[in-house]
């Protein structure tokens, strides 16, 4: 049974279908209205395709707006498909510029140019469309107040009461972006100290001109990463030439944290992410996404086996070498997949950068110098108790200290790289890291044990 804040969305979708197969339609919609936008998004998500069809009409436009919000814009789209020009219209006319522009981009560009030209006010989600949906000029709002910096304090206050932001507007108006006479962002005014000022004074006599900025082609994550780091709850996305076009939200900061962060699991996991609700793919959809990293990486792990016809002679002659084989290629493909999650990590949050290369590399060279010495150990240990001899347990330990070396070494070597030539680190984790180490891992112990075993 799921809860959410009390609420038992189970219940509820299960009174919402019985409404619905009892024909009653108004009791269906007046059970949604009554949920917060969240809660009515993931009720909605519970119900049929036909079931969403039917109530979303019947809905207030305010709350059909509020739902398509709250879903993934595919989700959104596939849902207004059968809306009839006029309903979807004002339904797009009730939601927020930058939801509304996502929305218009999936759907067909002919339906999208027909919705956007019947807006009561398309300037507001047209300058929206050009910009690429990943970059901050794609994310951002234009739904804000921007104060002159001539006005008086009062004048201020009195555009702000004129105004009258909408609800989710409302809780970014901690702070106030001002610009000149051109629209160029010159500075920003708390609202405290706004409150707090002699009526009679000058914006631009008590703005701050430091402000933190992003251009429109700034990538979404680089914005988002911006705002979680200066604790912002707007962030002022200007032209080439600054003049103010939008702002980013808080609320949009954490749309793209978790957008970014659902890519890079799933890119960890050796797949393409999905660019929709994962039950809402197909499985060919979802084949899809999958097959070309497994078949990437089966034809890696293919050197493996290379490897091991290489060593066909020594493992016939010393049969208690292949004991030891999955021993050694997993820890080195664990040792690796842990340095290089940690390093992605460290990455994306901006802990370090590509200048601090070598310093990276000396860290987990000392770091994977103690580890193996440590799984070594081990391994030399439990080679005795297998009664193997000292020869094959010195060889043992000989290669998982190497092994776990030299995983650490690549596990952050290649994230580096990776980000050197403007690749997501994410794409050389997990699967790739383990099945690169599992060749080489091999390889290394093999001909170690050759080496002492006079072979």
């Amino acid at each position: 049974m799921e809860r959410i804040f009390g609420i038992d969305i189970d219940n509820i979708v299960d009174r919402i279908r019985e409404a619905l197969q009892a024909g009653d339609v108004e009791e269906a919609t007046r059970i949604i209205e009554e949920l917060r936008p969240a809660d009515q998004a993931e009720v909605f998500s519970e119900l049929s395709d036909r079931q969403q069809i039917e109530l979303l009409p019947e809905l207030d436009v305010e709350d059909s707006a509020d739902i398509l919000e709250e879903l993934h814009d595919e989700e959104a789209a596939g849902l207004v498909e059968s809306l009839s020009d006029a309903a979807l219209t004002r339904i797009v006319d009730e939601m927020e510029p930058d939801e509304a522009a996502d929305l218009l981009r999936e759907l067909p560009p002919e339906r999208a140019k027909t919705i956007l030209s019947s807006l009561t006010d398309p300037n507001e989600v047209r300058p929206l469309l050009v910009h690429p949906d990943e970059s901050a000029g794609g994310v951002m709002t234009s739904e804000f107040l921007a104060l002159r910096r001539r006005m008086t304090i009062a004048e201020a206050l009195t555009a702000i009461r004129t105004w009258g932001p909408e609800p989710e507007i409302e809780e970014t108006l901690s702070h106030f972006f001002v610009v000149d006479g051109e629209g160029r962002l010159v500075g920003i005014l708390s609202l405290y100290k706004l409150i707090t000022s002699d009526p009679q004074a000058r914006i631009a006599d008590i703005m701050d001109p430091d402000v933190i900025y992003v251009t429109a082609d700034t990538d979404q994550e680089e914005s988002a990463r911006l705002m979680a780091r200066y604790d912002l709850v707007a962030l002022p996305v200007l032209d080439k030439d600054e003049h103010l076009l939008g702002i980013i939200t808080h609320d949009d900061l954490v749309d793209v944290l978790e957008e970014e962060a659902t890519e890079d699991i799933q890119r960890i996991g050796g797949s393409e992410p999905l660019d929709k609700p994962y039950l809402d793919t197909s499985v060919l959809y979802v084949a899809q996404k999958r097959i070309g990293w497994l078949l990437l990486l089966f034809i890696t792990e293919m050197f493996t086996g290379t490897v091991l016809r290489h060593f066909e002679r020594e493992l016939a002659a010393v049969v208690a070498l292949s004991f030891f084989i999955p021993l050694l290629i997993g820890t080195g493909g664990n040792a690796g997949s842990q340095t290089t999650a940690t390093i992605i990590r460290s990455l994306a949050i901006g802990d370090t950068d590509l200048g601090d290369a070598l310093r990276i590399l000396w860290h987990e060279m000392r770091t994977g110098i103690l580890l193996g010495l440590a799984m070594g150990t081990i391994g030399f240990i439990r080679a005795l108790m297998w009664g193997t001899g000292y020869d094959i347990a010195i060889a043992v330990a000989i290669a998982l200290t190497i092994v776990v070396l030299w995983a650490n070494t690549v596990g952050s070597f290649l994230p580096l790289l990776a980000a050197k030539l403007h690749i997501d680190p994410a794409i050389v984790s997990g699967p790739f890291m383990s099945t690169l180490v599992d060749a080489t891992g091999l390889f290394i112990y093999l001909e170690i044990a050759k080496a002492i075993l006079g072979m």
